[in-house]
């Protein structure tokens, strides 16, 4: 990757050459919005390529839907001039199991793209309204792992979980509720209802039975945890307590390891925001995110992994009003909003309830209320490589520190073979295979 000084005249040319070439090519050329070259073989990375008009908190956008279909970005590169962007992003899926349905990719970025084009040259583009909502109801027998088997099968469908209510009958039968949208915007369809109910129940076994119906009036469920609990759970600062496991406090320090820098010399009309911390899942996600909650604007970006894991990310910003960022007091506010969200985008415990005990996965909704791509798959991934039965699972939304949280609570079953009540390594491990499976160090 070319040195900062290299990137600061690349960024002093990005206005004329999008200003131009970029926009002429997309527009004049007939061309994609979006080209992908998709790598020939394992471990090679495909090219995602974006040439669109530009709008606030398109890179968080992209960057969220690109993580939604388990990838993870290695290297990437944003240019905009404020009215067309220029974005190309280097990408492997997370683990090889993942089938990445490649033309779907390439239909979702499409439609996030802004509607201004020439109708002349992109007649298919049209800006997507609200998403349905509807109920998948699934009703079987209880096993291990059953519930990620189910997740798996609706995210490779493209099926977004939004809120799940599960529950064990004394029979040990299982009722599955699922308030899903569809990525595809065809639930409403017969054919796609018959096809998700289809693949359930070919992959799950003939003994399921489901049935999907529109989800009137649905709503976002809100939890309601014990102010104790609430406390721990979503205090601004997480520091390494005694009772976590070695694994853990390892991980938690070596995330610590960040340094965030501004230079206000290099541009006349930008701060150059420099960062170099560990590499995690969603890492560029979250960057993205807390600078489009800011109101911060990104004209040119560089992001690459070194060989030792960590990230370096080079972004020129400004605010909202054109300005750089030259306040110390506003840039320690951006710098410790930065250090909270890349450190710790998700909070991990584990409480008892009553008698039983309870796994919470929290993560912060962003400011247009969209929560984060693939918790529910991870936790359930993690909870099925333990060997841990789910006896029930609720999505929901809390308000805590000024802002508002998704909160995924899972009861879990106390075995013989894996004993949680009075077993403080026990409840360890699941933290952290639950943590480390959510940030990518397990897929």
């Amino acid at each position: 990757m070319p040195p900062v000084g290299e990137v600061a005249a690349a960024e002093a040319r990005s206005g004329m050459v999008l200003g131009g070439g970029a926009a002429a090519a997309a527009v004049g050329g007939g061309e994609d919005a979006v080209v992908m070259q998709v790598a020939g073989a394992e471990g090679q990375d495909s090219v995602i390529t974006i040439n669109c008009p530009d709008q606030a908190g398109l890179g968080c956008d992209l960057c969220r839907t690109i993580l939604e279909f388990g990838l993870r970005i290695t290297r990437g590169d944003v240019s905009t001039d404020g009215q067309w962007c220029f974005v190309v992003f280097w990408v492997v899926p997370r683990t090889p199991s993942i089938k990445v349905r490649w033309a779907n990719l390439k239909n979702r970025l499409m439609s996030m793209c802004p509607s201004n084009y020439p109708m002349t040259f992109y007649p298919e583009i049209t800006q997507p309204g609200p998403s349905q909502f509807y109920l998948l109801k699934l009703f079987s027998a209880d096993r291990k792992g059953l519930l990620h088997d189910v997740t798996h099968i609706l995210s490779e469908l493209e099926l977004i979980i939004h809120r799940v209510k599960v529950s064990t009958t004394p029979d040990g039968r299982v009722i599955d509720l699922f308030f899903i949208t569809d990525g595809m915007e065809l639930l409403h369809t017969k054919e796609r209802q018959e096809e998700t109910c289809s693949m359930l129940i070919a992959t799950l076994g003939p003994s399921i039975s489901c049935e999907i119906l529109l989800a009137e009036g649905f709503q976002q469920g809100f939890s309601s945890l014990p102010p104790t609990i609430s406390e721990e759970l979503f205090r601004l600062e997480l520091a390494d307590g005694d009772n976590c496991s070695r694994s853990i406090c390892a991980e938690m320090k070596r995330m610590q390891k960040a340094t965030i820098n501004f230079d206000n010399t290099l541009s006349p009309a930008h701060t150059l925001l420099q960062i170099n911390c560990a590499d995690q899942k969603g890492l560029l996600y979250d960057i993205l995110r807390t600078m489009k909650d800011c109101s911060i604007q990104v004209t040119y970006g560089r992001f690459w992994s070194d060989k030792k894991g960590f990230r370096e990310v080079d972004l020129f910003i400004k605010q909202a009003d054109g300005k750089k960022i030259i306040d110390p007091e506003k840039q320690d506010v951006l710098s410790s909003r930065l250090r909270s969200e890349m450190l710790h985008p998700l909070r991990v415990m584990i409480v008892n309830r009553g008698p039983d005990v309870e796994l919470l996965v929290a993560n912060p909704v962003e400011l247009s209320g969209k929560g984060r791509p693939r918790v529910f798959y991870d936790a359930t991934f993690a909870l099925k490589a333990l060997g841990i039965c789910i006896f029930s699972a609720e999505i929901g939304r809390q308000a805590a520190s000024e802002r508002q949280w998704e909160v995924y609570r899972f009861l879990l079953d106390d075995s013989s073979e894996f004993p949680l009540s009075n077993s403080l390594v026990n409840r360890n491990r699941i933290v952290d295979r639950v943590r480390k499976t959510l940030l990518g160090c397990y897929n």
